[in-house]
């Protein structure tokens, strides 16, 4: 992407012109790290510190030092670090912002992850409030802090000290400096033993030497009681740091979470339904669960069983509030060692069982599953099934929360789903050989008879009819298809339409493999964990109060305050003193439109996947982002064979879930023929009017222009698709086009409209840039 500075030249018009020399690298960095979303974030955080005239210094040092944050945490924290500064702005001077941005890249790399990175702006904005005097020398420490403390520790280190020399200025800067006994003193005191960040690398060595794979690893405040490693999404959350445990250190307790979280990933076949199992009988079936995979590997590698079982046999000081939590501790060991014992005839005859099953059924969670409840029913029979809340102290400590273990199935009562009146439903009825022969056939039957006779075996011909190797299905059958629907066309030199020129029939998709696209979404585990975070993001928030208004509804008291502050002070005051409750909700419906053209069946530049085959990752990431939302969609392809057939598919239609048919059919999608554009739009359109939400979109997937075999003229159906936008517009339904054509530039604008399209100049990026398209989109 060439870098052009024009229009940011005028933020450095009074600097020395050295800087803009010295900025070019950084641009260069930039413009290798950052999307062009990211990049015009970044850019436009740069022209809004600028404006605050606090300064070129502070423009310099968000310019040369996000580039290194984006590479850490991802260019989703850019928006969190520029309003970050911009609320520090009018409590602090720009050298205290300057040092935050020179401060940022060591934060970011020693947290490692985006929400710790906006848990450490947090507390520097808390600070500016409570001890601005000590910012400045605490920025100043801040790799040395890091390097030592979590982001727990420093919060709880930095509140001290704002606590303790609120008023003693002196000794506050001191303090924050790391120059006071009381500042070594509380740092020895919140410094923990073994830091996540300081493991990662090694982890993920460590976990690929085992199993040949990569993890995602990242780290999770563990700043209270009771916290507990989880596996989400396929990422595995370890705590940001760790102590010894009774002789064993930090890196190997690690390893013993990383290990056993990875079991759980590679040794899981499928999910355990939690349907009709109360939180205890989870808690106990999870236990032999964590057991079985941890026997699995193992058989696999031996040693694990080693590191597993030291911390498993520590015996933990102080007494327990249950003594079941005593006996499940003493269980869980005997599972991992068949030599250990528990002293209880009823749960030793219980992990006998286990052992002297496992090898024939460890790869069938279903032995944890009964022998969970097995466990449960023994303790329930004595009345010895404690509270949830005790259960969750069982004292292994490597151990993750099991909620990777569960699967739980939703019913949406409202959807009326499949649901066929009796006299429309259609009958089909398996028949043998002789059945078929001996019936009469019905010659004008079509294919919404009511009864349809299906033949279970292929039924061959004659050899000597020439086609002893085809079946009867395949030499008669045909593919059904709608009926025909005419559409019609632009014509740009008569300034007309063509009346009913195109035809549009819908075809059944083919079904291919729904775990295909299951493997698609976990190869895409970092773009899975960012949909997350946009479904977060765009999902409805109900009420929410908007502040900074004139005319609101209510008084809000901390404005209002501020006001009082600055007349006191001499100051002009904010008017903006009241705040509005409004109701936020989504009402969007999208249509996905697929260009399967020929062309898809192209390779990519410098991969061995084809443009189809990005095609298809990327509608299934955006059907996981708007499924996840809960805005209807529906995700339909189309091709041409002339204007007399435009093929039409649905993949899925609106009211349909995103599941295993769903799957099948993005699978089974294949590219061919041409792309005439303009039907295809207006079929699209009307199927997309009926649906009764206010805000309609389609987005249209697409790598060429418009173009058919029987129109020779390149301008014809681009001024068709064209005048098929505008009607759609003028309709209430928005067209936006992402082109994987690099030389798009030509005729897309003028086709979609200035701001309406997105071309894609690295293909290979189609499945992280649909989703983030659609969410900025539908903001």
């Amino acid at each position: 992407m060439p870098l052009d500075l024009d229009d940011y030249r005028a933020c450095f018009a009074k600097a020395p012109p050295e800087v803009l020399d010295t900025l070019e690298p950084s641009f260069r960095e930039a413009v290798r790290v950052m999307s062009p979303a990211g990049l015009a974030d970044y850019m436009e955080a740069a022209r809004g510190l600028c404006n605050l005239g606090r300064g070129h210094d502070l423009v310099l040092a968000w310019l040369e030092n996000m580039p290194a944050v984006v590479r850490e945490c991802g260019e989703d924290v850019i928006r969190d670090c520029a309003g970050a500064a911009m609320k520090l702005s009018s409590m602090t001077s720009g050298e205290v912002i300057a040092l935050l941005f020179s401060s940022l890249p060591t934060a970011a790399r020693r947290l490692g992850d985006p929400e710790l990175l906006r848990g450490y702006l947090g507390l520097i904005h808390q600070l500016s409030a409570k001890a601005a005097r000590g910012l400045r020398p605490m920025l100043g420490q801040i790799d040395e802090l890091l390097s030592k403390l979590t982001l727990s520790g420093l919060r709880r280190w930095a509140n001290f000290g704002a606590d303790a020399y609120r008023r003693d200025l002196p000794n506050l800067s001191r303090y924050f400096a790391l120059e006071s006994p009381d500042a070594r003193r509380m740092l020895q005191q919140e410094r923990r033993g073994t830091l996540f960040i300081d493991s990662q690398r090694k982890l993920n060595f460590y976990l690929r030497a085992l199993w040949g794979r990569d993890f995602f690893l990242r780290p999770a405040a563990a700043d209270y009681e009771g916290f507990r490693p989880y596996v989400e999404h396929h990422v595995m959350h370890l705590p940001d740091a760790v102590d010894d445990i009774a002789g064993v250190a930090g890196a190997e307790i690690y390893r013993a979470m990383a290990a056993h979280q990875a079991a759980h990933l590679h040794y899981a076949a499928a999910a355990i339904s939690a349907e009709q199992l109360s939180p205890a009988q989870m808690v106990f079936i999870g236990l032999i669960e964590d057991a079985r995979v941890e026997w699995l590997a193992a058989r696999d590698f031996p040693g694990l069983a080693k590191l597993w079982g030291r911390l498993l046999a520590i015996e933990h000081a102080g007494a327990v509030e249950h003594p079941t939590v005593l006996q499940l501790e003493r269980f869980a060991r005997l599972l991992a060692d068949p030599g250990a014992a528990t002293g209880d005839a009823e749960l030793d005859a219980l992990g006998a069982r286990f052992h002297a099953g496992i090898a024939d059924r460890a790869e069938d969670n279903g032995v944890s599953w009964h022998l969970g409840l097995d466990l449960y029913h023994i303790l329930a029979a004595r009345r010895e099934v404690p509270s949830l809340r005790v259960l969750n102290t069982l004292r292994i400590p490597y151990r993750d929360d099991n909620r990777f273990v569960w699967a739980f199935e939703e019913f949406d009562w409202d959807s009326s789903e499949g649901y066929v009146p009796a006299s429309q439903r259609q009958l089909r009825k398996y028949v043998s050989v002789l059945e078929m022969a001996q019936e009469v056939d019905a010659e004008l039957a079509g294919d919404d008879a009511q009864e349809i006779w299906v033949c279970r075996d292929e039924f061959m011909p004659y050899e000597d009819a020439g086609e002893a190797s085809t079946s009867f299905n395949d030499m008669w059958g045909k593919e059904p298809i709608s009926p025909p629907v005419h559409y019609p066309e632009w014509d740009y030199q008569l300034q007309l339409y063509r009346p009913d020129w195109a035809t549009v029939y819908e075809r059944r998709a083919r079904r291919g493999d729904p775990a295909t696209v299951e493997t698609i979404l976990a190869e895409h585990k970092p773009v899975a964990h960012r949909i997350r975070k946009i479904i977060d993001m765009l999902s409805p928030a109900g009420v929410q109060r908007l502040r900074n208004m004139e005319d609101g509804d209510e008084i809000d008291l901390n404005a209002a305050v501020d006001a009082m502050v600055a007349i006191r002070m001499g100051a002009q005051p904010n008017p903006r003193i009241t705040m509005r409750n409004v109701i936020k909700s989504r009402d969007l419906a999208v249509t996905v439109l697929l260009d399967l053209s020929e062309s898809t069946n192209d390779p990519v530049a410098d991969s061995d996947k084809t443009v189809l085959d990005l095609t298809r990752e990327a509608a299934a990431l955006v059907a996981t982002a708007i499924s996840g939302i809960g805005d209807p969609y529906a995700i339909h392809g189309f091709a041409s064979d002339g204007r007399h057939d435009v093929h039409y598919t649905r993949f899925k239609d609106f009211g349909q879930r995103f599941d295993d048919d769903a799957k099948a059919r993005l699978d089974g999608m294949k590219g061919g023929l041409s792309t005439r554009m303009g039907a295809a739009l207006r079929h699209a359109g009307a199927q997309l009017l009926r649906q009764p939400e206010r805000r309609k979109l389609i987005l249209l997937v697409t790598d060429g222009a418009p173009a058919d075999i029987d129109e020779r003229d390149p301008q014809h159906l681009r001024h068709d698709t064209r005048k098929a936008v505008d009607d759609l517009r003028a309709k209430g339904i928005l067209t936006y086009c992402l082109t994987l054509d690099p030389e798009a530039d030509a005729y897309v604008k003028r086709i979609f409209g200035a701001n309406n399209y997105t071309i894609v100049e690295h293909v290979s990026r189609l499945p992280e840039k649909l989703p983030e398209l659609f969410a900025s989109l539908t903001k």
